[in-house]
């Protein structure tokens, strides 16, 4: 299968990077600064900074999906809305490969009818990303493409590729403790999985222990 992949050098990017080729999928990796990208086989290291849907529409032309784990910039969160709305037109140029989107927990559902941005539980420091991707989410649902959006757990960090996990749809999901966690490991598993077998089309699904 061929990927693009945008945000190959970030810290779940560049992971989501490893396990495509190690599972014998060829990655156009495309980011802001290429000369970053890890030196794999049958990786092609290509600039862009979804500024431009014309240049999105040539980058992605051909390709069987795209996966997105761009990140914006920490100062100015808000830029990954307009990436999106600019990836999506690209996409729509491109004759519509499809495309999966390293999304937030923050508009999970953690009881009925109250998402956890809604719970009062996140610091205020994370609230502009998670507002950000909440944002994201109805831009795909607004769109015509084929989309899925793949929410992490509530503390998506570094771990083990133990391959054991859950998946579900809206809610977040936890352990017996109430503890909602998921490595950037074993949601690379997951992602690449819903890449070559198609589960969730049009639609969000999520991840944790």
């Amino acid at each position: 299968m061929k990927v693009v992949l945008y945000g190959s050098t970030g810290k779940a990017g560049s992971v989501i990077l490893k396990e495509l080729v190690d599972r014998g999928h060829t990655v156009v990796a495309a980011a802001r600064t290429p000369e970053k990208v890890q030196k794999l086989k049958d990786v092609t290291a290509v600039h862009d900074d979804l500024s431009n849907p014309a240049k999105i529409a040539g980058i992605v032309r051909g390709a069987d999906a795209v996966a997105s784990a761009y990140g914006p910039p920490p100062d100015d969160t808000s830029q990954i809305i307009g990436a999106t709305d600019r990836l999506i037109k690209g996409i729509q140029r491109a004759g519509g490969p499809r495309l999966i989107v390293v999304g937030g927990a923050g508009s999970l559902f953690v009881a009925p009818g109250i998402t956890l941005r809604e719970s009062g539980h996140l610091p205020k420091e994370w609230i502009p990303i998670v507002d950000a991707h909440i944002q994201v989410l109805e831009k795909l649902k607004q769109s015509s493409i084929d989309w899925t959006y793949f929410s992490p757990a509530g503390f998506f960090e570094p771990g083990e590729r133990t391959g054991i996990f859950r998946l579900g749809k809206d809610n977040l999901i936890t352990d017996a403790q109430g503890n909602s966690r998921i490595s950037f490991e074993d949601y690379a598993i997951a992602l690449v999985d819903e890449l070559e077998h198609p589960q969730h089309h049009r639609e969000r699904f999520s991840i944790g222990y």
